[in-house]
């Protein structure tokens, strides 16, 4: 009853922070989906932080930690690398974005390439890639909220509730709302996640180094990359796959238009990555579950985390840790959800008609919130595998967006918009046929050594856009100036 009460005040604390903070606030669609570009610093961080440290960060993190050991620190590194690349590539995108007033992911690649269709593309692309990650955030808070109140919340009921609560302060407030609300979060999981990584391994085995001694007597294979699918090649290439993929997600490629300058960024991408130091508690806390909560296999990994916290803690911060962990799926979850409602109105259904009044847009972006949230908890509630599974589609999806928009960045860009398009479309048909079949390299190549057959499937999708790309551009480009 304890962790319950806990719980729901939090959960209302979470509402009440969210609505109120439209309050004086004028929601037309700049203000609803961009804050009106004028967060600083802070609030640039703690919205990015939101979006990037969810509850896969909290469940699927240690989850992998604890089935498949050190290689899970491929999380920390890409994430830390991302925030590199961000010193460099968001203040370019800020100041297009910044110059022509634009508010979605969509709107940029359709204003760089002059192409109404490249940028429906786009917009499908995201919302395509957008509802997955949902799933996980929702999958996520119903874990969370089911565990940490004893089974008193049924996960159902957890994820419906939790689902009308970001419809609410998602329509109510937008983007000023979930700014907010990643403030307690980011506070809340940072003191969590490092508690616990610290006194877990102290509480259990006397400390960090003797619990790594103790896994290395017991389960040394979690401690060292093995040496076929998860192995050295299969780590160096996903970190690079999710670094060019990090800021193609929507939700975040938007969020860089919330800000005052692009000086923002450069002082966010000095901090950023030590913040991504606390994935290595994450990690500690899912390596401390190994010995104690033995024989979790496939999705149960996932639940790693909270059996462990139930099994030393009292129910009152049980609570708390439940509280935190749903917080992770509200805050990314929302600005999700709008920023797929923004390109399926704005970019998908406006998309022929530039000239919509704003209020029409943001009406109907508000409109279409509970509708994908509805969509996005119909597949919850039909299954789905591990976090860390579900997240590897959802960024083979998005990662096809790179070559196109890396091309626009360029002084004199090589890629034509039919060459964009015809690469971004092909690189998502074969992403759908290889994660239908759940095919990987060795699958396609099983005569190939690891140092090939390892590599992420992503890469062939991605290949095969680049290829495409540059070919259609190469041959459009031909064809205009044949008429000129």
């Amino acid at each position: 009853m304890t962790a319950l009460i806990i719980l729901t005040a939090f959960f209302l604390l979470t509402l009440v922070i969210g609505i109120r903070a439209r309050q004086k606030q004028k929601m037309n669609l700049e203000n609803w989906a961009v804050g009106g570009r004028s967060f600083n610093t802070v609030f640039v961080f703690l919205l990015t932080a939101g979006e990037v440290y969810t509850t896969f960060s909290f469940l699927g993190g240690s989850g992998w930690a604890y089935s498949k050991g050190i290689s899970a620190v491929y999380v920390m590194v890409y994430i830390a690398l991302s925030y590199v690349t961000s010193y460099f590539l968001l203040p370019l995108i800020w100041k297009y974005a910044h110059e022509h007033r634009l508010v979605s992911q969509s709107d940029f690649f359709a204003k760089k390439y002059d192409s109404n269709l490249l940028g429906v593309v786009v917009a499908l692309v995201g919302v395509i890639a957008i509802i997955p990650i949902v799933v996980i955030q929702l999958k996520g808070l119903g874990i969370i909220v089911s565990l940490t109140s004893y089974g008193t919340i049924p996960m159902q009921v957890a994820v419906v509730v939790g689902t009308i609560a970001i419809i609410i302060y998602s329509v109510i407030s937008g983007v000023r709302g979930i700014a907010w609300i990643a403030v307690l979060k980011d506070f809340m999981i940072l003191a969590v996640i490092v508690f616990m990584g610290i006194y877990l391994p102290i509480h259990y085995y006397g400390g960090i180094g003797q619990m790594f001694d103790q896994i290395a007597t017991v389960k040394p294979e979690l401690l060292t990359f093995p040496h076929t699918t998860y192995t050295v090649t299969w780590f160096i290439s996903t970190v690079l796959f999710y670094v060019l993929g990090f800021y193609m997600w929507p939700q975040v490629f938007a969020s860089t238009f919330t800000a005052k300058n692009a000086r923002t960024f450069r002082k966010n991408a000095i901090v950023s990555p030590i913040y991504t130091l606390m994935l290595l508690f994450v990690i500690f806390i899912g390596l401390a579950a190994v010995l104690q909560i033995p024989g979790l296999e496939g999705d149960a990994s996932d639940l790693a985390l909270l059996q462990l916290a139930m099994k030393t803690f009292d129910p009152w911060f049980v609570g708390i840790i439940g509280a935190a962990g749903m917080l992770t799926a509200l805050v990314p979850g929302s600005m999700l959800l709008m920023s797929a409602a923004t390109l399926l109105t704005k970019n998908i259904i406006y998309s022929y008609k530039p000239n919509t009044p704003d209020a029409k847009i943001a009406s109907l972006s508000k409109f279409c919130v509970p509708i994908l949230a509805i969509i996005s908890c119909l597949f919850v509630f039909q299954g789905g595998n591990a976090l860390a599974a579900i997240l590897q589609v959802g960024y083979s999806l998005i990662v096809q967006l790179c070559p196109s928009l890396f091309a626009s960045l360029m002084k004199n860009n090589p890629v034509t918009k039919q060459g964009a398009l015809a690469g971004i479309i092909v690189g998502i048909l074969i992403t759908i046929f290889i994660s239908n079949y759940s095919m990987t390299l060795a699958t396609l190549l099983p005569d190939a050594p690891t140092a090939i057959s390892d590599i992420n499937i992503g890469f062939l999708p991605l290949a095969a856009n680049v290829i495409i790309t540059l070919i259609v551009s190469l041959l459009t480009r031909k064809k205009l100036e044949s008429r000129i």
